[in-house]
C-alpha cells in the first residue's frame, strides 16, 4: 500500500523515507529468514499465530500513535486509556451495571481524556509530551487510586459475549490479529481518501502553513486525539478480552516505548508530515519477530529492554538524521 506523499516536502526527502521504509522492510524479510533457519520452532505455525497474538494490541496501539506522530504530535497517555477505561467497564459490570451502561462510561472516559489531550495541546499550547504524560498519570492515578482497589480487575460473567473479540479464531485467524487488520483498513483509507487525512499530513509537514491556508489545526488536533483514545480503549478491550482480565500496571511497563519503536523504526517520522499504515505494519512485524526470538532464546527481561533501548535510540537518530526538520517549521508544533 503506498501511503500519502507531503507534496511540501522537496522529491528528495520522500525519497529517503521510502529508502528508510524498504531499508526496514528488508531487515523484517531477512530477520524472518534467518530465524526461521536457524532458530528451532520459530518457523512452526502455533508460534507464528502466537506471534501474530502477541503484537496485535501493540500494533492497534501503533495505529494510533502512529496517526497522532503524523501530525507532529505524540501520545503518551495511552498506556493510561488502554488499561483504565476498560477496567472500568469490567469492575462496573462485576458490580452489577448493565454491559451498556458500562461500556458508556468507558466511552465517556476515554473521549474525556482525548479531548483534555486535545484541548492542552490546541488551545492551551503544551508541548504534547508533557499534556499526554501529565494527563496518562492523572488517568491511570484516577483507576489505581480511585476506581479500582485490585491491580488486577477480573473479567465479569456477563461480559462472556464479548470474550470473543480476544480469545476466539475465524477462519484459523485469531480475531485479535483481525481486528488490527481491520482497524489498519480503516485508518489507511481515513489517511489516503478523505480530505481530513490530507490536512493531517498538511498538519505534521508545516502546521504554521496549514494555518494559513485555512485547515483548522485546532478541531484537528482534538479529533486527532480523540481518535487516539479511542484506539487505545478499543486495544484495552481486545487485552481483556484476551487475559480474561485487566493488568491495571501495565501503565508502569515498558508498552509505550514499545509503541514508539514500532512507529519510528517503521518509518514514521517524529518531524511529522510522512509515514502511515504500511510503516506501523512493518515496525509491528519487526519488533514482533525479535522479542518472538528473544522469547524463544530464553532471553531474560533486562535483555530484552536492552536490545529495545538501543533499537528506539538508533531509530530516534536515524529520523534526526534523514528526516530533519527544516528552519521554516521547526519551532512549530514541537513534540
Amino acid at each position: 500500500m503506498s501511503e500519502h506523499p507531503s507534496t511540501a516536502r522537496p522529491a528528495e526527502r520522500r525519497r529517503r523515507h521510502w529508502s528508510q521504509q524498504t531499508i526496514v522492510t528488508l531487515l523484517t524479510v531477512a530477520l524472518f529468514a534467518g530465524f526461521s533457519a536457524f532458530l528451532p520452532g520459530f518457523l512452526s505455525a502455533g508460534n507464528l499465530v502466537g506471534l501474530l497474538q502477541s503484537v496485535a494490541t501493540l500494533g492497534l496501539l501503533a495505529l494510533g500513535m502512529g496517526m497522532v506522530v503524523i501530525a507532529r504530535g505524540i501520545d503518551l497517555s495511552m498506556i493510561a486509556t488502554l488499561a483504565t477505561p476498560p477496567a472500568l467497564m469490567l469492575h462496573l459490570v462485576g458490580n452489577g451495571a448493565g454491559v451498556g451502561v458500562a461500556f458508556a462510561a468507558a466511552l465517556a472516559l476515554a473521549v474525556a481524556f482525548g479531548l483534555l489531550n486535545g484541548w492542552l495541546v490546541a488551545y492551551a499550547e503544551m508541548a504534547p509530551l508533557f499534556a499526554t504524560l501529565a494527563s496518562g498519570l492523572l488517568l491511570y492515578g484516577l483507576g489505581g487510586g480511585v476506581f479500582f482497589s485490585n491491580d488486577i480487575v477480573p473479567w465479569p460473567s456477563l461480559l462472556d459475549g464479548w470474550s470473543w473479540i480476544g480469545s476466539s479464531t475465524l477462519f484459523g485467524v485469531p480475531t485479535q490479529v483481525l481486528v488490527f487488520a481491520l482497524a489498519g483498513a480503516v485508518l489507511w483509507l481515513f489517511l489516503q481518501c478523505t480530505r481530513m487525512g490530507r490536512f493531517i499530513y498538511a498538519m505534521g509537514d508545516n502546521p504554521q502553513g496549514a494555518r494559513v491556508v485555512g485547515i483548522p489545526t485546532r478541531p484537528m488536533t482534538l479529533l486527532l486525539y480523540v481518535a487516539s483514545a479511542l484506539i487505545g480503549l478499543l486495544a484495552g478491550v481486545v487485552m481483556a478480552a484476551s487475559l480474561h482480565a485487566m493488568p491495571i500496571r501495565i501503565y508502569a511497563s515498558t508498552l509505550i516505548y514499545d509503541v514508539i519503536l514500532v512507529v519510528v523504526l517503521g518509518g514514521i517520522g517524529l518531524s511529522g508530515g510522512r509515514g502511515g499504515v504500511s510503516s506501523v505494519l512493518v515496525g509491528t512485524l519487526l519488533i514482533g519477530a525479535l522479542l518472538n526470538a528473544m522469547t524463544l532464546m530464553d532471553a531474560n527481561y533486562s535483555v530484552q529492554n536492552l536490545v529495545k533501548g538501543s533499537l528506539l535510540l538508533l531509530a530516534i537518530v536515524a529520523d534526526s538524521r534523514l528526516n530533519p526538520r527544516n528552519e521554516e517549521t521547526a519551532q512549530h508544533g514541537d513534540i
